[in-house]
């Protein structure tokens, strides 16, 4: 069983809807390093803390559930290494990859009619499919592949964010592209699950509907640390609502 010591988060897509949730929801019980292409999360870090106007010297309780923000684009050469080599310089260790960043763009016009179709696929498959596996190989190289005991005593796992559409068809909504990338990360979720399990380490996807659309991002955000916690490998959740499906 896991030590009991706070797991260190490697969060892709932190700066998100999704991102954000679960650093304000998850930053007081564990270690987050929280990647960012853009945005950051709404959470004290190592560069902004909260100051309460009225009593600018006092210490707030926020400010002492930092995480530790990496602003990075993942699509350029050399970044996911960085981010990984940065994550282990500052926490020693890796215990959850969770990979939330995620391209979309929908195309109503369809796949026939719309040549932006043709040319969005590369970046959809880069950054919802290529990037997930080059951080989850990365870090298996640098940490995780040598500590098979320690990987199945600490329940170290990987969880790709992926989406409903990746295994469903929604009319009219543009979302050939995307859906097909989100099906190639699920297949290619399967796969790390098989491979990884030399080294114990385990790989799942969670495939919510739209949030906080249809349902609330915290549950989304709740979802992963459930997932994170249990001992399954090799599963795609869906989420229709707030309670995952198998």
């Amino acid at each position: 069983m896991p030590t009991g010591e706070r797991r260190v988060v490697l969060l892709t897509g932190a700066g998100g809807v999704l991102g954000d949730a679960f650093c304000r929801r998850y930053a007081r019980t564990h270690d987050i390093v929280a990647v960012c292409r853009t945005r950051v999360p709404a959470v004290a870090s190592q560069h902004e803390s909260f100051v309460d106007p009225l009593a600018p010297d006092a210490d707030l309780a926020d400010n002492e559930a930092r995480v530790f923000t990496v602003m990075a684009d993942l699509e350029q050469p050399g970044q996911v290494d960085r981010v990984v080599e940065l994550a282990l310089a500052r926490h020693d260790r890796i215990d959850v990859l969770v990979n939330g960043a995620g391209h979309q763009r929908h195309h109503p016009r369809g796949l026939v009619d719309a040549d932006g179709a043709v040319q969005d696929l590369s970046r959809h498959l880069a950054v919802n499919v290529a990037v997930p596996l080059q951080l989850a190989v990365r870090v298996a190289q640098l940490f995780w592949r040598d500590r098979a005991a320690e990987n199945r005593a600490e329940n170290r796992s990987v969880v790709n964010i992926s989406s409903l559409s990746g295994s469903r068809v929604y009319p009219r909504l543009g979302q050939g592209v995307y859906a097909a990338s989100k099906a190639a990360l699920n297949q290619l979720t399967r796969h790390l699950a098989d491979e990884f399990d030399a080294f114990g380490v385990r790989v799942n996807a969670l495939a919510p509907t739209s949030f906080p659309g249809l349902i609330p991002t915290e549950d989304v955000a709740d979802a992963i640390a459930r997932l994170d916690r249990e001992t399954i490998t090799g599963r795609v959740i869906a989420m229709e609502d707030d309670r995952p499906s198998r």
